[in-house]
């Protein structure tokens, strides 16, 4: 028997939970390859453990009313520290992101159990930013990405790099603590609630 789609749309808004899936339509083939490696952002309504676009009416929700989210590593070493950055790639926009990497999220000695619990138990170098893209930008990344971090390696940024979050130059960060690639990467694109 099948089930009428406004059925299940219905009962989805009832839950409050979106579960929203990456399909063609949604996002390029470069979009949907960023994500891997097991990598949960979860917002109060919205669970992103894949490359996917925000639905509309979660936009504003997104931008003005939700903090930082739960992050999940379950394949987080018990022992290891991570490094999580989010930044967007794509300021002011995807056209032209002259100030690109936008630094949204920075938090060094990231405690793997803690990961693995979805919690973030570590140094915040960079608050957490809302994704608030300006209004006729169109659609941005938001990146999340983790790093295994070397015990002995303090981290910090450089007073240039504290003056201003815009255009961060992040793989200079990656080779200056040798983070190599990142463990586990998840996106979301989303734009102005707005427009």
């Amino acid at each position: 028997m099948a089930v009428p789609v406004p059925f299940l749309v219905l009962c989805s808004c009832v839950l409050g939970l979106y579960r929203v899936e990456a399909t063609p339509d949604a996002l390029s083939s470069l979009d949907a390859s960023f994500c891997h490696g097991g990598l949960e952002v979860v917002y109060p309504q919205l669970d992103v453990d894949e490359c996917l676009v925000i639905p509309k009416d979660l936009r504003e929700k997104m931008s003005t009313v939700w903090n930082a989210p739960n992050v999940y590593f379950p394949g987080a070493q018990t022992n290891q520290m991570y490094v999580l950055v989010m930044v967007d790639p794509d300021a002011p926009s995807r056209a032209q992101p002259t100030a690109a990497y936008w630094r949204h999220w920075l938090v060094v000695d990231v405690q793997g159990y803690a990961l693995k619990e979805g919690q973030i138990r570590g140094t915040t170098l960079t608050n957490y930013q809302r994704p608030t893209p300006p209004r006729t930008s169109g659609f941005h990344r938001y990146q999340f990405m983790l790093f295994e971090q070397h015990a002995d390696a303090p981290m910090s940024l450089t007073e240039q790099e504290k003056s201003s979050t815009a255009k961060w130059d992040l793989w200079a960060f990656v080779t200056r603590f040798d983070l190599g690639e990142p463990v586990a990467t998840v996106q979301f694109l989303t734009q102005n609630y707005k427009a």
